[in-house]
C-alpha cells in the first residue's frame, strides 16, 4: 500500500524537548536493508519490542518518521500509572473471568518493566515514587474505595485511601474530599526514558533511522516497506505509531480516533513553593471523565494537563485552555508565568482497551492504550517479544478482544465522541 509522506519534523517545543538529555541524529533510511524485524515507530512501544527483540539476538531496524519520542511517548505527562484506561471490574463483566484473570495478571507489569529497565541501563529519567488518583466529591471518593478493593482482589496491596482532609497532606489544594495513592506507581522524564530505551537498544546492534516515513508496504513473505529513499525487506514487523499511523494500516483506523491532550508547564517556583503544592512529589490525576493530571518537574515547575480533542485537532491558545484549570486547583499560581505549552495525540478505542493482533501472520500492531500508555506501552514490547519466539498466550489474551469500530464511522466519530464526553463530564459537575 502506497501513502503520501510526511515532511521532515523535529520534536515539538516542550519542556521535555528542552530538557532532554544529549541524543544523536540518526540518519534517516537510504538504499536497500534486510532485516530480521521492521519496528515501524521510535516511542515506547517501538523500542521497547525493539529492545526486547534485540535482547534475543535478532536483527531489528527501527523506522521513525520524525525523531525517537516524537509522539506521545515525549510528549506525555509522564505519570506511570498502573493497569488499563478500562479497569478489571468492566473487563471481568464484558468479557469474562478467564480474560480478566489473564489481563490482570499483567496489569501492574508495566511498571515493574520501566524500572527494571531504568536500573539496568542507567538512564536518567527524574523517576519519581509514587501517583495519586483525587476526589472530587464523595460520589468519586466512594468509586475510590470500590477501586482500591478491586485492585487488592487482583494482587496490589500498595494502596492507600486518604479520607477527607488527609488529602491536604499530599496535595496543597481544597479542591478534593479524598484520594487513593499508588505507592507502586510514580512519575518521570519520558522523552528522556525512550531516548534511554532507544540507546540501550543501538548498543545491542540495533539500528534506528530517523526522518523515514513509511511510504509503502507490501505483504508478503517477506514484507517490503518503502521509505522516500529507502526499502527494507523483513520477515516480520511491528508496527507501533499509534496515533501517527495514519495511511498504512487503513484496516485498522476506522476501530480507533486520535484525540488531542495539552500540556502547561510553569516557570521555576522554587522548592519551597513546589513542595508547597505537593510536599511529597506525587503525580496527581482527579477522578473526572476528562480529568486533569499535573505533577512536579526535577526542577521544581508544575506541569499541568487536561482536556481532550477528539480527532487530534490542536487548540489555538492551549495556555488560555489548561490555565484555568491549574488555578482551579492552586489559586495562588493566577501571576505565575508560564513557560512551556504544547499539546500531542494519543489513540483513543471504543472500548478503551489496547488493540493488539497480527495481520496476514507477520505484520504485529500493539496501540490503543487510550491515555494510559505509559506502562502499557512497555508491556507491549514484552508481549511482541514473547510472541515472536512462540510464546503466544500473553499476546493472545489481547489480541483476542473485539476491535470496535466507532459509531457513525470516521465521519462522525469526533462530534459522537464529544457529545459523549460533554454528558459525562455534565455528571461529573452534577455528581451524578
Amino acid at each position: 500500500m502506497k501513502v503520501k509522506a510526511n515532511a521532515a519534523r523535529d520534536h515539538v517545543a516542550s519542556w521535555y524537548a528542552a530538557s532532554a538529555n544529549p541524543a544523536p541524529r540518526r540518519p534517516s533510511l537510504e538504499g536497500h536493508v534486510q532485516s530480521d524485524v521492521c519496528v515501524v515507530g521510535a516511542g515506547f512501544t517501538g523500542i521497547s519490542a525493539a529492545l526486547h527483540l534485540a535482547e534475543q539476538g535478532l536483527k531489528v531496524v527501527v523506522l521513525e518518521a520524525s525523531r525517537v519520542g516524537f509522539g506521545a511517548s515525549g510528549r506525555n505527562g509522564g505519570q506511570i500509572v498502573n493497569s488499563y484506561s478500562r479497569d478489571m471490574d468492566m473487563i471481568e463483566s464484558r468479557y469474562g473471568a478467564e480474560t480478566a484473570r489473564a489481563l490482570g495478571d499483567m496489569a501492574f507489569e508495566g511498571n515493574r518493566i520501566i524500572r527494571q529497565r531504568v536500573a539496568q541501563h542507567g538512564i536518567d529519567c527524574d523517576l519519581r515514587d509514587g501517583n495519586l488518583f483525587a476526589a472530587c466529591n464523595r460520589k468519586q471518593m466512594a468509586g475510590l474505595r470500590e477501586h482500591k478493593a478491586l485492585w487488592e482482589r487482583y494482587g496490589h496491596q500498595q494502596l492507600e485511601l486518604l479520607e477527607e482532609q488527609a488529602v491536604k497532606r499530599e496535595v496543597g489544594s481544597d479542591r478534593y474530599t479524598g484520594a487513593l495513592i499508588d505507592h507502586s506507581g510514580g512519575h518521570l522524564h519520558p522523552l528522556n526514558l525512550v531516548l534511554g530505551q532507544a540507546a540501550a537498544f543501538e548498543s545491542l546492534g540495533g539500528v534506528i533511522h530517523e526522518q523515514s516515513p513509511v511510504t509503502g508496504l507490501t505483504h508478503g513473505d517477506p514484507v517490503t516497506i518503502t521509505t522516500p529513499a529507502g526499502r527494507i525487506t523483513t520477515s516480520r514487523v511491528v508496527m507501533a505509531g499509534n496515533a501517527y499511523l495514519q495511511g498504512v494500516l487503513p484496516e485498522l483506523e476506522g476501530k480507533s480516533m486520535p484525540c488531542g491532550t495539552q500540556i502547561i508547564v510553569t516557570e521555576p517556583l522554587g522548592e519551597d513553593r513546589a513542595r508547597a503544592l505537593l510536599p511529597n512529589d506525587l503525580a496527581v490525576e482527579d477522578c473526572n471523565y476528562l480529568l486533569d493530571y499535573y505533577r512536579l518537574t526535577a526542577d521544581n515547575r508544575l506541569l499541568y494537563g487536561g482536556g481532550v480533542n477528539y480527532g487530534g485537532q490542536d487548540p489555538a491558545d492551549i495556555e488560555a485552555v489548561i490555565r484555568p484549570k491549574m488555578e482551579t486547583t492552586f489559586p495562588g499560581l493566577k501571576e505565575v508565568s508560564i513557560d512551556y505549552a504544547w499539546s500531542g495525540n494519543f489513540l483513543m478505542t471504543l472500548n478503551r482497551l489496547p488493540q493488539f493482533g497480527v495481520i496476514n501472520d507477520n505484520v504485529y500492531y500493539a496501540q490503543g492504550y487510550s491515555g494510559h500508555g505509559v506502562t502499557c506501552t512497555h508491556l507491549a514490547g514484552r508481549l511482541i517479544g514473547e510472541v515472536m519466539i512462540g510464546r503466544e498466550e500473553r499476546f493472545d489474551a489481547f489480541a483476542g478482544l473485539p476491535h470496535l469500530p466507532f459509531p457513525g464511522g470516521r465521519m462522525f466519530r469526533v462530534p459522537l465522541s464529544a457529545l459523549g464526553a460533554w454528558y459525562y463530564s455534565t455528571r461529573d459537575r452534577l455528581c451524578v
